[in-house]
């Protein structure tokens, strides 16, 4: 059983205030997904950050283990503009590489209107503008990873899911000699379509190895890994779906995030919860253990948990995507944050 200490929180300007959209409504940054590529952190909102020096995407230098405010730089790669509800980010087993997934959580049938829903890129650390998209359509012309989708949805085996975890880690037996890793995709969301699902927490994943162009290819079939009920567990008081997997290579361990938003009698509200297991654990079909905080309780977020990034041997960072709650609770003396501000935790695992 893991604890964690709070270190500090704080809120990132990801632009200028009072950016709008075209229709005059603020920009409101929706923070979903964060990697550490030993540098600098990489967020991403799941909604689009409109200007044609700007993207979904981007970047700010880590200074002493805190996000420098002022380093701020967008990742402008074609590819990485199109891709539209960026859910997580990963590193490839090696270190070598950020992966970086959308929801695939639409498509249209008829047409090719909603493949920027259905991403996985893949681009070297530190070289953005090597960006590809994994797994296409083999016709030409066709965005989007739309061969990776037909393989989620004969694994998922639901005609509606959204996809909002991302990790790579080290294979085992046979296929481990074979591959680079094992990829898997987080599923928060499954049912009969958008409005007709329940929230899971469950994991898909496939072998992958790294081409010599510097793509990702899939060794063997992607299948169902593992699942487990975060409602099982005492002190979750609330449904949640997964929302962010991360891999801790220090520890060799997989932390699985879910989050909950719940609109009751008393309000909307949001948070979300945080499991840890050893990754032998996890091949294993274990049950996840419950990360606490200092004084031995749950560990619950104020937040909308959405993203998960491994700093070091002991840091943690979490990012939330609070929708259009501007809410900043205990992150902020003041009661608000502004539509540019991404609200975040930096934690350290005591034990």
């Amino acid at each position: 059983m893991l604890r964690t200490e709070l270190i500090t929180e704080g809120t990132l300007t990801c632009f200028p205030a009072g950016l709008a959209h075209e229709n005059g409504s603020l920009v409101n940054v929706e923070v979903s997904a964060v990697v550490f590529d030993g540098e600098r952190l990489i967020l991403a909102s799941d909604k689009p950050i409109p200007g044609d020096d700007r993207s979904a995407v981007f970047a700010f230098d880590l200074v002493d283990g805190l996000p420098d405010p002022g380093s701020l730089q967008y990742l402008t790669a074609d590819a990485i503009r199109r891709a539209v509800k960026y859910e997580d980010f990963a590193l490839t087993v090696d270190g070598r590489y950020i992966l970086a997934t959308t929801g695939f959580d639409r498509i249209d049938d008829a047409s090719h209107s909603l493949n920027a829903y259905n991403h996985l890129l893949v681009w070297p650390v530190g070289q953005p503008d090597r960006v590809q998209v994994v797994d296409p359509d083999p016709r030409d012309g066709v965005g989007g990873s739309l061969e990776l989708r037909r393989k989620l949805d004969e694994a998922i085996g639901l005609p509606y899911y959204k996809i909002e975890g991302l990790a790579a880690v080290p294979a085992r037996g046979e296929l481990g000699e074979k591959s680079d890793g094992l990829l898997l995709f987080g599923v928060r969301e499954q049912g009969q379509a958008y409005d007709d699902f329940e929230y899971v927490a469950r994991v898909v994943g496939v072998h992958y190895r790294m081409t010599a162009d510097g793509n990702l290819e899939f060794v063997d079939k992607l299948c169902e890994r593992y699942r487990f009920e975060p409602s099982e567990y005492a002190g979750v008081r609330h449904v949640c779906g997964l929302s962010s997997l991360e891999y801790d290579p220090y520890n060799d361990r997989l932390y699985l995030m879910a989050s909950f938003e719940v609109d009751d009698e008393h309000g909307e509200h949001t948070g979300g919860y945080l499991w840890s297991m050893p990754l032998g654990d996890f091949f294993a079909g274990a049950e996840p253990s419950i990360v606490e905080d200092e004084h031995g309780e749950v560990l619950e977020f104020e937040h909308k948990a959405e993203g998960l990034a491994v700093l070091d041997t002991e840091r943690l960072f979490v990012a939330y995507d609070n929708d259009r709650d501007m809410s900043l609770g205990r992150i902020d003396e003041r009661d608000e944050r502004e539509a540019c501000e991404a609200p975040y935790t930096v934690l350290r695992v005591i034990g």
